[in-house]
């Protein structure tokens, strides 16, 4: 079986090599290209497009359409103008629309573009066709900016995490709306020398119901993508980039209260900060220095029936810029650094997790040129000799090497390294190491993409031991195919890393077939079937899951989704499928069952929209239905209520009486202004046998610099089953916490 997974290695490799010199292909579109004016006059920003810079140079336009179709010219055009001064990028920008019905969800900064009147720009600084920052506006001003990595192949690419320093506003008028920008370069990771950029602008128009993108992009493709980005050329970059530095500093304070162990309240006051240095304009030190890791916005819960940790995003600011370069190595599922895991233990008293205090750290991050980019992370943990943790150093190191138009080659080491007496005492490893190789490759259209990776774990305890996975995707307008395998060794541990599970070997391949009907409801009909197989070494096929599907898409942008399933599960361990802490199956039995499931989400756009989630079907030696969704009330532009639910009803025949599990969690989304916000919410879970309720108010006083106020109570939730005691909450801890962060450049 190894012997036939090396040769799987090799022949992944060289099928990706194969394939990035013969099948590449490049969309048939003309070259879109806007030149960057210059002026010596600081620009106002208010969003209206009244200085005479802006008359004087030629914008951006001729946008296309993205939906609904691809190959018409754009109902509502958009203009985009670009100047510099000696510090900053400017962006004008005029959207033309139908009426002056603009839709804004709230006044919250990093909104959702879905469903929203809104334009971003997506700029490749380094023109490498791979990693971008984007800055997007409403027609209320409101902003938001985040990365786009890997080319922007997929949604998974995008995120909004990333924050900075930059000025943002807009102004309606009859039939259109304007905005300006100003960019500060030190916000910007460039290379002086280069005078050409990518550029990528797509708009949601909710009058027209139409997306619209400046370069003409497939529908098959995301609106993002750095593979259909035009040219955006420079008359003047400043000659030596930026060495700005931005000092963050940070104070809390506050008080908690453990009910349960019936302990005097804990008062605490903190003090921390953080460091940015612009090494170079492509290069970025971040330093940090007892930092608060404390979440000012609590992970949202779901109900977990599965037998494996659930995977939670990276949301400290710390992390989040160049996040890709340390952590898309791997899969989601085989990776070898997952930064959540630093500033976390296990308490070796009661195997809970824990915070660890991390003393400090440092990042070094970013372009060394266009082609490579490099990483360097080291953070330190205190000990605590009451939970069994020691000391424990974590380093990474990175280099990512570009080659041809948009793929690259990686290599990834990563150190954990525990010091102490209790190190020993408690059977802890003294360190964990994984090094790995990673090929990523994508064509010049993205018709082709794929990966292929090999990661070895290192322990005091064992041999190395290995993990290996490729994915190849083919995606064309009517036409899309996947095949992905997985293999890890028995013992391979990464303790930095996220790795659900050891000792398998997985194959999914997935084949889809795209419609795109030219009369009636539909824009868009996708019939895919997936399958999901796993087998142990030695033993033989462990799992399955093959499905059939069909989703899609209405004119007015609702969606479904429809997916018959059979399953196959063998169990190696006593396993309770229900989450409730009933009786468990007994290991050594194996089930087969077939379910049902879809999907339905009405129009976003709508002032109350909706999705509904209806399950129902086999599970393990029973049955299982119900539903999962959200309930979304806006009240435009100030925010939104929302309720998100779960609910799972099983009927077992080891079990004497049925079971359930609920899960929902109302919200509501309060913006007093563009800078005063509140949210409050509360997530009744009878599976973890919780209920939270938190409420936040924060205040951005100054730019990318906010006070957080924020109040978080927890109850243990009764018996679903037990109508007595279905709604019995009994306090278990409450706390309240003050936070201020400032930015300041220096």
């Amino acid at each position: 079986m190894k012997r036939y997974f090396c040769a799987m290695k090799c022949a992944s490799t060289c099928l990706l090599v194969f394939l990035s010199f013969f099948l590449s292909a490049q969309f048939g579109d003309e070259t879109k290209s806007v030149n960057i004016g210059y002026t010596e006059s600081k620009l106002t920003v208010d969003g209206v497009l009244d200085e005479d810079i802006w008359s004087n140079i030629e914008p951006a336009t001729d946008f296309w359409q993205y939906f609904p179709t691809d190959s018409l010219q754009a109902k509502a055009q958009t203009e985009v103008y670009l100047v510099s001064d000696s510090d900053n990028l400017y962006v004008g920008i005029k959207c033309y629309g139908a009426g002056n019905d603009w839709l804004v969800s709230s006044l919250k900064r990093d909104y959702r573009a879905g469903g929203n009147d809104n334009v971003t720009l997506v700029f490749d600084t380094f023109d490498d066709n791979t990693n971008g920052i984007f800055f997007g506006i409403n027609p209320e001003g409101v902003i938001r900016e985040g990365v786009v990595t890997n080319g922007g192949n997929g949604f998974r690419d995008f995120s909004e995490s990333w924050d900075n320093k930059w000025k943002g506003e807009a102004k309606k008028f009859d039939g259109f709306y304007t905005a300006e920008l100003e960019i500060p370069f030190s916000t910007l990771r460039f290379d002086p020398s280069n005078k050409k950029w990518g550029m990528v602008v797509y708009r949601f128009d909710t009058q027209d119901n139409e997306m619209s993108v400046w370069k003409r992009t497939p529908r098959n493709q995301t609106l993002f993508s750095l593979a259909y980005t035009g040219e955006l050329n420079w008359e003047q970059l400043p000659a030596n980039g930026t060495s700005k530095v931005s000092v963050i500093p940070f104070a809390t304070a506050g008080g908690s209260k453990d009910f349960e162990s019936d302990l005097p309240s804990d008062k605490f006051t903190d003090i921390g900060g953080d460091v940015k240095v612009a090494v170079t304009s492509g290069l970025n030190l971040d330093l940090t220095v007892n930092p608060d890791f404390s979440q000012v916005e609590v992970d949202r819960q779901v109900t977990n029936l599965s037998r494996f940790e659930l995977f939670f995003p990276e949301r400290r600011q710390f992390f989040v810029e160049n996040a890709d370069l340390f952590g898309d190595f791997g899969f989601s599922s085989v990776n070898p650094f997952f930064s959540r895991r630093i500033g976390v233990g296990k308490d070796a008293n009661t195997g809970s997790t824990v915070q660890n205090r991390i003393l400090g750290g440092l990042r070094l991050s970013g372009k060394l040129n266009k082609n490579t980019r490099i990483g360097l992370l080291n953070m330190q943990t205190a000990e605590d000799i009451s939970q069994g943790l020691p000391k424990s150093n974590y380093s990474v190191a990175v280099v990512q090497k570009k080659i041809w138009d948009r793929s690259n080659i990686g290599f990834i080491f990563v150190n954990k390294q525990s010091f102490g007496q209790n190190v020993e005492d408690f059977g802890l490893q003294a360190f964990n190491r994984i090094a790995g190789l990673d090929f990523n490759y994508a064509s010049s259209d993205n018709t082709w993409s794929g990966k292929t990776f090999l990661h070895t774990a290192i322990t005091p305890d064992t041999d190395a031991k290995l993990a290996h996975g490729t994915e190849l995707s083919y995606n064309k307008r009517d036409f899309g195919f996947t095949w992905s395998h997985t293999y890890v060794e028995d013992d391979y541990n990464a303790e930095v890393g996220f790795v659900r599970r050891t000792n398998y070997i997985q194959i999914e391949p997935e084949v889809s077939l795209r419609f795109y009907p030219k009369q009636g409801p539909l824009n868009r009909l996708n019939i895919r079937s997936t399958g999901e197989v796993i087998w142990r070494p030695g033993f033989g096929r462990t799992d399955h899951d093959i499905s059939l599907g069909v989703d899609g898409q209405f004119n007015n942008s609702a969606r479904f989704f429809l997916s018959l399933s059979h399953n196959y599960v063998y169990l190696f361990d006593d396993f309770d499928p229900t989450g409730t802490s009933s009786n468990p199956l007994e290991a050594g039995t194996s089930y087969n069952y077939v379910n049902f499931g879809g999907n339905i989400g009405t129009d976003s756009r709508k002032r109350i929209s909706a999705n509904f989630g209806p399950f129902v079907g086999g599970y393990f030696n029973g049955s299982r239905y119900g539903l999962r969704g959200s309930l979304r009330l806006r009240y435009q532009p100030k925010g939104q209520i929302e309720l998100n639910y779960s609910w799972n009803h099983f009927n077992m025949p080891h079990l004497d009486e049925t079971k359930q599990t609920l899960l929902i969690g109302p919200r509501i989304d309060y913006t007093f202004s563009k800078a005063l916000f509140a949210t409050a919410f509360v997530q009744y879970n009878t599976q973890a046998k919780n209920t939270n309720i938190n409420a936040r108010l924060q205040w951005r006083f100054a730019p990318v610099s906010d006070f957080f106020l924020v109040f978080t109570d927890n109850y243990f939730t009764g018996n679903l089953e037990e109508p007595s005691d279905r709604f019995a909450f009994n306090l278990k801890n409450r706390a309240i916490v003050a936070k201020m962060t400032y930015w300041i450049n220096v």
